[in-house]
């Protein structure tokens, strides 16, 4: 598991730090306005940094579902199953480089974020306008969000925990279609309309299972323990069709 676990990390290095390399160009130019009182350059700062941290998110997700597509459907596959590794060990290996690259990418976001909130915090004063702009962005996105750390961080591990879930269902549509269609024209359309249906059957299971729960920190975090038990049915799903269906 250790050699599978570096294997995937070293197919994903290059966007890390792509991402690592643009998130610090932001940063230095948001630390820069803030310091130099340059208002205009301090707000396409934060937009850049708010794209990236989402962005870095999705994009350590897609590198998953697209490294295991191309496993699923080049001359790559066979090589894969000829290693002395059961399809647990390999597709548990790309699901956990995934979790730990979230894991990092939030936990990195998330402390940048705090950081940068509480130096604009500092100078509010000055910064009104930019600062009530902040909290209205957040509220577009829950009503009920505001800028303190606990929901902040109940809302940051809700978003890893649902967006991981998201990842698996790409997965294991991707492994359905694959062993349906075989690399077949209309492989994709399958994987995606099958990926639509198990994402809204997640989104429906958290939402009607966290309906009673009224303060936004605990249906956070209930609704993050959701996504991770279906995320974990959804492994154990797509590594028995890869074992039955894609081995050799």
């Amino acid at each position: 598991m250790k050699n599978l676990l570096k294997y995937e990390f070293r197919k994903t290095l290059s966007v890390k730090l792509a991402l690592l390399g643009l998130t610090a160009a932001a940063e230095i130019a948001f630390l820069a306005a803030l310091f130099l009182n340059k208002e205009n350059l301090l707000a396409i700062s934060i937009f850049l940094l708010t794209m990236l941290a989402l962005g870095g998110v999705m994009v350590a997700g897609l590198a998953t579902i697209l490294t295991l597509h191309r496993d699923m459907n080049t001359k790559q596959s066979y090589m894969l199953f000829m290693t002395p590794n059961s399809c647990y060990r390999i597709l548990g290996a790309k699901v956990l480089e995934n979790a730990l690259s979230l894991l990092l990418c939030g936990g990195c976001f998330f402390a940048l974020g705090t950081l940068d909130i509480t130096l604009l915090f500092a100078r509010a004063g000055s910064l009104k306008e930019l600062w009530e702009a902040i909290g209205s962005m957040l509220r577009t996105i829950n009503s009920e969000l505001t800028l303190d750390v606990p929901n902040m961080l109940s809302f940051t591990i809700g978003l890893l925990a649902s967006w991981f879930s998201a990842v698996t269902a790409a997965c294991l549509a991707d492994v359905i279609s694959s062993a349906l269609l075989n690399g077949k024209k209309g492989n994709g359309i399958i994987a995606f309309l099958i990926f639509l249906a198990l994402s809204f059957l997640v989104s429906w299971l958290q939402q009607t299972l966290t309906s009673s729960v009224t303060s936004i920190q605990p249906r956070f975090l209930l609704q993050a323990l959701i996504a991770l038990v279906l995320s974990g049915g959804m492994y154990f799903a797509t590594a028995r069709i890869m074992e039955t269906s894609l081995s050799v």
